[in-house]
């Protein structure tokens, strides 16, 4: 596990801004960007091509054979309006794996031992050598419990849904706002009531609300508490 010099955690619900906020932190900091919620999605790409329902006890078996073919490589982003991209087995993903139905699908994902037991021994060993963000749901309460700098973004179910559906629309997809919201709704209910690495704050996270707050607010909000933590 990473020791705690140079590392940031930033965890909360979908649509709450983490992606965007860590890649600017990450750039401030001069750290490398660790979006460990791609990883989650590419795993739940990977169990819809290959068919498998994890409603199943044939489906839930498969999970092994199906995780120890999978090699999954982030590299950084385009733009810095973009998202980190994603390769999984050498062929990229990064457009594929950003829909809501993903979204969804990697929370069910995220539930099974197997998963997450994989996932986070890849994330720990990225973030071996310190120097990075690590954004997710639980960078902070399972991954690197140890991070010396951890934050808890949130915001209305309301504002996610408006932010996610504006986000979605640039991307050239169009999708509902009440569908948003519902999916959303559900999702938050799915990853804080899972018994397995449940969405929650750590105990010393710093939580900060994003709903009425810009971007580069926030981000300098978290440079603030940073600086004033490693001064202190």
């Amino acid at each position: 596990m990473a020791e705690k010099q140079g590392v940031v955690t930033i965890d909360g619900p979908s649509g709450v801004g983490k992606s965007t906020i860590s890649r600017l932190l990450a750039a401030r900091l001069d750290y490398t960007y660790l979006d460990t919620g791609a990883m989650y999605r590419a795993v739940a790409l990977k169990v819809k091509e290959a068919g498998l329902d994890l409603e199943e006890a044939a489906g839930r078996a498969a999970l092994p054979g199906l995780l120890a073919e999978i090699d999954i490589t982030l590299a950084p982003a385009a733009s810095a309006d973009d998202d980190a991209r994603v390769f999984v087995n050498g062929e990229e993903v990064s457009t594929t794996i950003r829909t809501a139905e993903m979204g969804m699908k990697a929370s069910r994902v995220s539930a099974e031992a197997v998963v997450r037991e994989k996932l986070t021994e890849m994330q720990r060993r990225l973030g071996s050598k310190g120097g990075i963000v690590a954004e997710g749901r639980d960078t902070g309460t399972v991954v690197f419990p140890q991070a010396e700098y951890k934050f808890y973004l949130d915001a209305s179910p309301e504002e996610r849904a408006r932010r996610r559906q504006l986000q979605l629309r640039e991307k050239g997809q169009e999708v509902e706002y009440q569908i948003l919201l519902e999916q959303i709704t559900k999702r938050d209910n799915d990853d804080s009531a899972r018994s397995l690495a449940p969405l929650k704050p750590a105990p010393d996270a710093v939580i900060v609300d994003t709903s009425s707050l810009s971007i580069e607010a926030v981000v300098s909000h978290m440079l603030e508490k940073i600086q004033s933590s490693a001064l202190g």
